[in-house]
């Protein structure tokens, strides 16, 4: 996946491919991410590590930016990163089923051009 070129400040969308993000985030479920969003302390992001991007949870503690994921199963996956990797920050789900009712909203305010 390219996220440079033109369009690279456009959010867009993924599908959530495992279930290391349960039970907030369903395996299946469509999540969009908007590259110029704020990034906080527990919001959840699309990073690069290790050439490959990756959905988690971020948290920043004593300065330092760790990724975690939210099911229990992979709690041992908790890494670092930098604040260079961070890539997006997912401002909204929507289920499987593409229903509106399914659909959740995070908060996410633009960073200033």
């Amino acid at each position: 996946m390219d996220l440079g070129g033109c369009g690279n400040s456009e959010p867009f969308a993924l599908q959530v491919i495992d279930d290391s993000m349960e039970p907030e985030f369903k395996r299946g479920c469509i999540i969009i991410i908007d590259p110029s969003g704020v990034v906080e302390h527990h919001c959840y992001v699309l990073a690069m590590v290790e050439n490959g991007y990756i959905f988690r949870q971020l948290c920043i503690e004593s300065g330092g930016y760790y990724l975690q994921p939210l099911n229990e199963d992979y709690l041992h996956e908790k890494r670092a990163i930098t604040q260079d990797a961070i890539k997006g920050v997912i401002v909204q789900q929507a289920g499987s089923t593409g229903k509106r009712a399914d659909r959740k909203n995070y908060v996410s305010f633009h960073k200033p051009n």
